[in-house]
Protein backbone atom coordinates (compact mmCIF):
# COMPACT_ATOMS: atom_id res chain seq x y z
CA UNK A 1 0.00 0.00 0.00
CA UNK A 2 3.10 2.44 0.25
CA UNK A 3 3.02 2.54 -3.05
CA UNK A 4 -0.33 3.44 -3.27
CA UNK A 5 0.62 6.86 -1.28
CA UNK A 6 -1.64 5.23 1.61
CA UNK A 7 0.35 6.12 4.90
CA UNK A 8 0.02 4.46 7.80
CA UNK A 9 -1.93 6.32 11.09
CA UNK A 10 -1.58 6.33 14.89
CA UNK A 11 -3.70 8.01 16.80
CA UNK A 12 -1.30 10.40 19.89
CA UNK A 13 -3.36 13.00 20.90
CA UNK A 14 -1.02 15.53 22.74
CA UNK A 15 -1.00 15.52 26.69
CA UNK A 16 -1.98 19.80 26.21
CA UNK A 17 -5.05 18.88 24.49
CA UNK A 18 -6.06 15.81 27.32
CA UNK A 19 -5.42 18.99 29.78
CA UNK A 20 -7.39 21.61 27.91
CA UNK A 21 -10.50 19.41 28.15
CA UNK A 22 -10.07 18.92 32.06
CA UNK A 23 -9.43 22.95 32.31
CA UNK A 24 -12.82 23.49 30.15
CA UNK A 25 -14.78 20.91 31.46
CA UNK A 26 -13.94 22.38 35.31
CA UNK A 27 -14.30 25.85 34.39
CA UNK A 28 -17.89 25.25 32.64
CA UNK A 29 -20.58 27.51 33.48
CA UNK A 30 -23.77 25.47 33.60
CA UNK A 31 -27.46 26.56 32.88
CA UNK A 32 -30.20 26.13 35.00
CA UNK A 33 -32.53 24.21 33.74
CA UNK A 34 -36.60 24.36 34.26
CA UNK A 35 -38.21 21.82 36.91
CA UNK A 36 -40.21 19.00 35.69
CA UNK A 37 -39.04 19.35 32.08
CA UNK A 38 -36.96 15.88 31.46
CA UNK A 39 -35.85 14.94 28.23
CA UNK A 40 -38.67 17.17 26.46
CA UNK A 41 -36.30 20.18 26.14
CA UNK A 42 -33.05 18.98 25.88
CA UNK A 43 -31.05 17.07 27.35
CA UNK A 44 -31.39 16.84 31.23
CA UNK A 45 -28.64 19.19 33.68
CA UNK A 46 -28.52 15.59 35.79
CA UNK A 47 -27.35 13.93 33.41
CA UNK A 48 -25.48 15.77 31.43
CA UNK A 49 -23.47 17.04 34.78
CA UNK A 50 -23.15 13.13 35.24
CA UNK A 51 -21.47 12.48 31.47
CA UNK A 52 -18.76 15.67 32.28
CA UNK A 53 -17.75 14.61 35.39
CA UNK A 54 -16.79 10.73 33.71
CA UNK A 55 -15.34 12.71 30.86
CA UNK A 56 -13.43 14.57 33.04
CA UNK A 57 -12.28 12.45 35.79
CA UNK A 58 -13.33 8.80 35.10
CA UNK A 59 -12.80 8.46 31.18
CA UNK A 60 -9.87 7.15 30.24
CA UNK A 61 -8.54 8.49 26.54
CA UNK A 62 -5.14 6.90 26.55
CA UNK A 63 -6.99 3.69 27.27
CA UNK A 64 -9.18 4.27 24.44
CA UNK A 65 -6.77 5.50 22.09
CA UNK A 66 -4.75 2.00 22.74
CA UNK A 67 -7.80 0.69 22.02
CA UNK A 68 -8.26 2.09 18.93
CA UNK A 69 -4.76 1.96 17.99
CA UNK A 70 -4.69 -1.76 18.45
CA UNK A 71 -6.49 -2.19 14.95
CA UNK A 72 -4.12 -0.74 11.65
CA UNK A 73 -4.70 2.56 10.72
CA UNK A 74 -3.94 4.43 7.34
CA UNK A 75 -4.63 7.50 5.93
CA UNK A 76 -4.68 8.73 1.96
CA UNK A 77 -5.91 11.79 -0.06
CA UNK A 78 -8.61 11.34 -2.53
CA UNK A 79 -9.88 14.08 -5.02
CA UNK A 80 -7.89 16.42 -2.27
CA UNK A 81 -9.51 15.38 1.39
CA UNK A 82 -7.59 13.38 3.43
CA UNK A 83 -9.19 10.05 4.48
CA UNK A 84 -8.59 8.37 7.22
CA UNK A 85 -9.57 4.37 7.53
CA UNK A 86 -8.97 1.30 9.64
CA UNK A 87 -8.27 -1.66 7.18
CA UNK A 88 -8.75 -5.19 9.49
CA UNK A 89 -7.39 -8.01 7.53
CA UNK A 90 -8.27 -11.20 7.85
CA UNK A 91 -6.19 -13.88 8.14
CA UNK A 92 -8.56 -16.24 5.80
CA UNK A 93 -7.05 -15.08 2.00
CA UNK A 94 -10.31 -15.54 0.38
CA UNK A 95 -12.45 -13.65 3.12
CA UNK A 96 -15.04 -11.02 1.46
CA UNK A 97 -13.70 -7.24 1.81
CA UNK A 98 -16.08 -5.18 3.67
CA UNK A 99 -16.93 -1.42 3.51
CA UNK A 100 -18.75 -0.20 6.78
CA UNK A 101 -19.78 2.88 6.88
CA UNK A 102 -20.80 5.05 9.57
CA UNK A 103 -23.25 8.14 10.10
CA UNK A 104 -23.81 11.14 12.43
CA UNK A 105 -22.93 11.32 15.07
CA UNK A 106 -21.07 8.69 14.94
CA UNK A 107 -16.99 7.61 14.37
CA UNK A 108 -15.15 4.81 13.45
CA UNK A 109 -15.90 4.18 17.22
CA UNK A 110 -19.12 2.59 16.98
CA UNK A 111 -17.84 -0.80 15.33
CA UNK A 112 -14.75 -1.30 17.54
CA UNK A 113 -17.68 -4.46 19.07
CA UNK A 114 -18.44 -5.53 15.82
CA UNK A 115 -14.74 -5.64 14.68
CA UNK A 116 -13.10 -8.82 16.10
CA UNK A 117 -16.97 -11.04 15.52
CA UNK A 118 -16.27 -10.28 11.93
CA UNK A 119 -12.64 -10.24 11.32
CA UNK A 120 -12.59 -14.21 10.45
CA UNK A 121 -14.70 -13.68 7.93
CA UNK A 122 -14.28 -10.49 6.15
CA UNK A 123 -11.27 -8.14 5.07
CA UNK A 124 -13.03 -4.73 7.40
CA UNK A 125 -12.57 -1.36 5.69
CA UNK A 126 -13.84 1.32 8.03
CA UNK A 127 -13.43 5.12 7.34
CA UNK A 128 -14.13 8.25 8.83
CA UNK A 129 -16.22 10.11 7.12
CA UNK A 130 -15.00 13.54 5.41
CA UNK A 131 -14.84 16.33 8.09
CA UNK A 132 -15.28 13.73 10.71
CA UNK A 133 -12.23 13.05 13.41
CA UNK A 134 -9.09 12.58 11.32
CA UNK A 135 -10.81 13.09 7.98
CA UNK A 136 -10.08 16.47 8.59
CA UNK A 137 -9.42 19.25 7.98
CA UNK A 138 -12.42 19.44 5.13
CA UNK A 139 -10.34 20.50 2.62
CA UNK A 140 -13.66 22.53 1.11
CA UNK A 141 -17.49 22.55 0.42
CA UNK A 142 -19.34 20.03 -1.59
CA UNK A 143 -18.78 17.00 0.54
CA UNK A 144 -22.27 15.69 -0.14
CA UNK A 145 -23.10 11.65 0.32
CA UNK A 146 -22.54 10.67 -3.80
CA UNK A 147 -19.35 12.22 -3.32
CA UNK A 148 -18.08 10.48 -0.22
CA UNK A 149 -19.44 7.42 -2.39
CA UNK A 150 -17.37 8.11 -4.98
CA UNK A 151 -14.25 8.56 -3.11
CA UNK A 152 -15.11 5.11 -1.12
CA UNK A 153 -14.82 3.22 -4.43
CA UNK A 154 -11.48 4.95 -5.18
CA UNK A 155 -10.46 4.08 -2.13
CA UNK A 156 -11.63 0.25 -2.00
CA UNK A 157 -9.62 0.14 -5.83
CA UNK A 158 -6.44 1.08 -3.97
CA UNK A 159 -6.75 -1.55 -1.70
CA UNK A 160 -7.12 -3.65 -4.10
CA UNK A 161 -10.12 -5.20 -3.86
CA UNK A 162 -12.33 -5.97 -6.84
CA UNK A 163 -14.57 -6.99 -5.41
CA UNK A 164 -16.75 -6.14 -1.99
CA UNK A 165 -19.51 -5.87 0.61
CA UNK A 166 -21.08 -2.52 1.51
CA UNK A 167 -22.85 -1.74 5.15
CA UNK A 168 -23.94 1.45 6.94
CA UNK A 169 -26.36 3.02 8.89
CA UNK A 170 -27.52 6.50 8.97
CA UNK A 171 -25.64 8.52 6.63
CA UNK A 172 -23.50 5.54 6.42
CA UNK A 173 -26.85 3.71 4.89
CA UNK A 174 -27.36 6.43 2.24
CA UNK A 175 -23.55 6.48 1.33
CA UNK A 176 -23.46 2.87 0.82
CA UNK A 177 -26.42 2.48 -0.88
CA UNK A 178 -25.33 5.29 -3.90
CA UNK A 179 -21.95 3.23 -4.05
CA UNK A 180 -24.19 0.34 -4.48
CA UNK A 181 -25.51 2.69 -7.78
CA UNK A 182 -22.48 3.73 -9.05
CA UNK A 183 -20.22 1.02 -8.21
CA UNK A 184 -22.32 -2.18 -9.29
CA UNK A 185 -19.92 -3.39 -11.31
CA UNK A 186 -17.26 -4.14 -8.21
CA UNK A 187 -20.51 -4.39 -5.41
CA UNK A 188 -21.39 -7.47 -4.60
CA UNK A 189 -24.10 -6.35 -1.55
CA UNK A 190 -25.77 -3.50 0.64
CA UNK A 191 -26.57 -4.17 3.66
CA UNK A 192 -28.31 -1.27 5.89
CA UNK A 193 -29.45 -0.92 9.39
CA UNK A 194 -32.70 0.83 10.43
CA UNK A 195 -35.27 1.26 12.41
CA UNK A 196 -39.10 2.30 12.88
CA UNK A 197 -38.31 6.11 14.08
CA UNK A 198 -34.96 6.73 12.08
CA UNK A 199 -37.25 5.30 8.69
CA UNK A 200 -40.36 7.99 10.02
CA UNK A 201 -37.75 10.71 9.76
CA UNK A 202 -36.09 9.53 6.61
CA UNK A 203 -39.49 10.13 5.37
CA UNK A 204 -39.79 13.81 6.40
CA UNK A 205 -37.55 14.54 3.65
CA UNK A 206 -39.07 12.45 0.84
CA UNK A 207 -41.79 14.65 -1.11
CA UNK A 208 -45.07 13.76 -0.62
CA UNK A 209 -44.91 11.12 2.07
CA UNK A 210 -47.02 12.47 4.25
CA UNK A 211 -49.64 12.52 1.09
CA UNK A 212 -50.08 8.62 0.74
CA UNK A 213 -50.46 7.75 4.20
CA UNK A 214 -54.53 7.15 4.77
CA UNK A 215 -55.70 8.79 8.02
CA UNK A 216 -57.91 5.75 8.44
CA UNK A 217 -55.07 2.99 8.85
CA UNK A 218 -53.73 2.70 12.39
CA UNK A 219 -50.50 2.04 10.95
CA UNK A 220 -50.19 5.13 8.40
CA UNK A 221 -51.16 6.67 11.95
CA UNK A 222 -48.14 5.81 13.64
CA UNK A 223 -46.00 6.73 10.98
CA UNK A 224 -47.97 10.34 10.59
CA UNK A 225 -47.11 11.05 14.46
CA UNK A 226 -43.44 9.64 14.38
CA UNK A 227 -43.27 12.52 11.17
CA UNK A 228 -44.99 15.10 12.80
CA UNK A 229 -43.05 14.69 16.09
CA UNK A 230 -39.64 14.61 13.91
CA UNK A 231 -40.70 17.85 12.40
CA UNK A 232 -41.93 19.61 15.59
CA UNK A 233 -39.43 17.69 18.21
CA UNK A 234 -36.81 15.86 17.10
CA UNK A 235 -34.97 17.68 13.47
CA UNK A 236 -33.83 20.92 15.64
CA UNK A 237 -30.12 19.46 15.80
CA UNK A 238 -30.21 18.82 11.87
CA UNK A 239 -32.32 22.37 10.80
CA UNK A 240 -29.32 24.25 12.56
CA UNK A 241 -26.74 22.29 11.15
CA UNK A 242 -28.69 22.25 7.66
CA UNK A 243 -28.54 26.03 7.53
CA UNK A 244 -26.29 27.43 9.75
CA UNK A 245 -23.38 25.03 10.24
CA UNK A 246 -20.84 27.96 10.51
CA UNK A 247 -22.45 29.68 13.23
CA UNK A 248 -22.90 26.24 15.68
CA UNK A 249 -19.60 25.51 14.74
CA UNK A 250 -18.11 28.05 17.38
CA UNK A 251 -20.05 26.44 19.87
CA UNK A 252 -18.94 22.53 19.00
CA UNK A 253 -15.69 24.20 18.12
CA UNK A 254 -15.21 26.19 22.00
CA UNK A 255 -17.03 24.22 24.41
CA UNK A 256 -16.42 20.49 25.23
CA UNK A 257 -19.74 20.71 27.27
CA UNK A 258 -22.28 21.75 24.52
CA UNK A 259 -20.21 19.04 21.86
CA UNK A 260 -20.99 16.40 24.79
CA UNK A 261 -24.53 17.44 25.19
CA UNK A 262 -25.54 17.28 21.36
CA UNK A 263 -24.14 13.58 20.71
CA UNK A 264 -25.33 12.33 23.69
CA UNK A 265 -28.64 14.05 23.69
CA UNK A 266 -28.95 11.75 20.30
CA UNK A 267 -27.50 8.86 21.96
CA UNK A 268 -30.46 9.26 24.68
CA UNK A 269 -33.36 9.40 22.82
CA UNK A 270 -31.96 7.19 19.73
CA UNK A 271 -30.99 3.89 21.55
CA UNK A 272 -33.49 1.02 23.19
CA UNK A 273 -30.35 -0.73 25.03
CA UNK A 274 -27.41 0.23 26.91
CA UNK A 275 -24.61 1.81 25.35
CA UNK A 276 -21.50 1.22 26.73
CA UNK A 277 -20.66 5.12 28.42
CA UNK A 278 -16.76 5.36 27.35
CA UNK A 279 -17.59 4.15 24.05
CA UNK A 280 -19.89 6.76 23.54
CA UNK A 281 -17.70 9.70 25.28
CA UNK A 282 -14.43 8.00 22.77
CA UNK A 283 -16.85 9.00 19.68
CA UNK A 284 -17.40 12.72 21.61
CA UNK A 285 -13.85 12.89 22.49
CA UNK A 286 -13.12 12.58 18.83
CA UNK A 287 -15.01 15.05 17.75
CA UNK A 288 -13.51 17.40 20.04
CA UNK A 289 -9.67 16.38 19.56
CA UNK A 290 -9.98 16.92 16.04
CA UNK A 291 -12.64 20.18 15.96
CA UNK A 292 -14.70 17.83 13.68
CA UNK A 293 -17.70 19.54 15.45
CA UNK A 294 -17.94 21.95 12.74
CA UNK A 295 -17.08 20.42 9.98
CA UNK A 296 -19.46 17.45 10.12
CA UNK A 297 -21.70 20.05 10.32
CA UNK A 298 -20.29 21.56 7.10
CA UNK A 299 -20.87 17.97 5.37
CA UNK A 300 -24.81 18.03 6.18
CA UNK A 301 -25.47 21.31 5.12
CA UNK A 302 -24.10 19.93 2.23
CA UNK A 303 -25.98 17.48 1.52
CA UNK A 304 -29.04 18.94 2.66
CA UNK A 305 -28.36 21.29 -0.02
CA UNK A 306 -27.77 18.34 -2.98
CA UNK A 307 -30.29 16.80 -5.63
CA UNK A 308 -27.59 14.13 -6.87
CA UNK A 309 -28.90 10.68 -5.55
CA UNK A 310 -27.50 8.53 -7.89
CA UNK A 311 -29.32 5.54 -9.73
CA UNK A 312 -30.93 2.45 -7.28
CA UNK A 313 -28.62 -0.49 -6.48
CA UNK A 314 -28.70 -3.22 -8.57
CA UNK A 315 -26.81 -5.51 -6.50
CA UNK A 316 -28.54 -8.02 -3.68
CA UNK A 317 -29.40 -6.08 -0.83
CA UNK A 318 -29.94 -6.63 2.91
CA UNK A 319 -31.99 -4.84 5.53
CA UNK A 320 -31.70 -5.55 9.32
CA UNK A 321 -34.12 -3.79 11.22
CA UNK A 322 -33.72 -2.98 15.15
CA UNK A 323 -36.94 -2.30 17.33
CA UNK A 324 -38.47 -3.75 14.62
CA UNK A 325 -42.56 -2.74 14.42
CA UNK A 326 -45.39 -3.03 11.39
CA UNK A 327 -44.21 0.25 9.88
CA UNK A 328 -40.83 -0.14 8.53
CA UNK A 329 -42.12 -2.53 5.70
CA UNK A 330 -44.45 0.64 4.47
CA UNK A 331 -41.48 2.45 4.71
CA UNK A 332 -38.49 0.57 3.18
CA UNK A 333 -38.31 0.56 -0.50
CA UNK A 334 -37.08 -3.30 -0.01
CA UNK A 335 -37.45 -5.68 -3.14
CA UNK A 336 -39.46 -8.82 -3.01
CA UNK A 337 -35.89 -10.31 -2.81
CA UNK A 338 -34.34 -8.54 -0.14
CA UNK A 339 -32.91 -10.13 2.88
CA UNK A 340 -34.57 -8.74 5.68
CA UNK A 341 -34.37 -9.66 9.11
CA UNK A 342 -36.48 -8.00 12.38
CA UNK A 343 -34.99 -7.29 15.89
CA UNK A 344 -37.14 -6.52 18.82
CA UNK A 345 -34.87 -4.41 20.36
CA UNK A 346 -32.21 -1.89 19.43
CA UNK A 347 -32.47 0.92 17.84
CA UNK A 348 -30.19 3.91 15.81
CA UNK A 349 -26.89 2.29 16.59
CA UNK A 350 -27.07 -1.30 16.55
CA UNK A 351 -23.01 -1.71 16.51
CA UNK A 352 -23.26 -0.84 20.12
CA UNK A 353 -26.51 -2.05 21.09
CA UNK A 354 -26.36 -4.95 19.75
CA UNK A 355 -23.02 -5.97 17.85
CA UNK A 356 -24.02 -9.81 18.36
CA UNK A 357 -26.95 -9.97 16.35
CA UNK A 358 -25.58 -7.16 13.63
CA UNK A 359 -22.94 -9.56 13.32
CA UNK A 360 -24.79 -12.64 12.49
CA UNK A 361 -26.80 -10.79 9.94
CA UNK A 362 -23.86 -9.56 8.37
CA UNK A 363 -22.40 -12.82 7.71
CA UNK A 364 -25.95 -14.22 7.40
CA UNK A 365 -26.13 -11.97 3.94
CA UNK A 366 -23.01 -11.71 2.76
CA UNK A 367 -22.22 -15.50 3.13
CA UNK A 368 -24.06 -16.78 0.29
CA UNK A 369 -22.60 -13.87 -1.67
CA UNK A 370 -18.89 -14.73 -1.71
Amino acid sequence: MAGMDIEPFRIAIPDADLADLHRRLTDARWPTELPGTGWTRGIPLDHLRELADHWRTGFDWRAQETRLNAFPQFTTDIDGQRIHFLHVRSERADATPLLITHGYPSSVAEFLELIGPLAGDFHLVIPSLPGYAFSTPLAGPGWTMARTARTWAELMRRLGYARYGVHGGDVGAGISGLLAGLDGEHVIGLHVVTDPWTAAATATFIPGSADRLDADDPVDKLIKDRMDAFRTDGSGYLSLMNSRPQTIGYGLTDSPLLQLAWIAEKFGEWTDLPVDRDQMLTTVSLYWFTGSGISAAHTLYDQAHSSEWGTPPGVPQGFAVFGSDETVRKLIPAPATAHWVEHERGRHFPAMEAPAELAADLRAFFGPLT
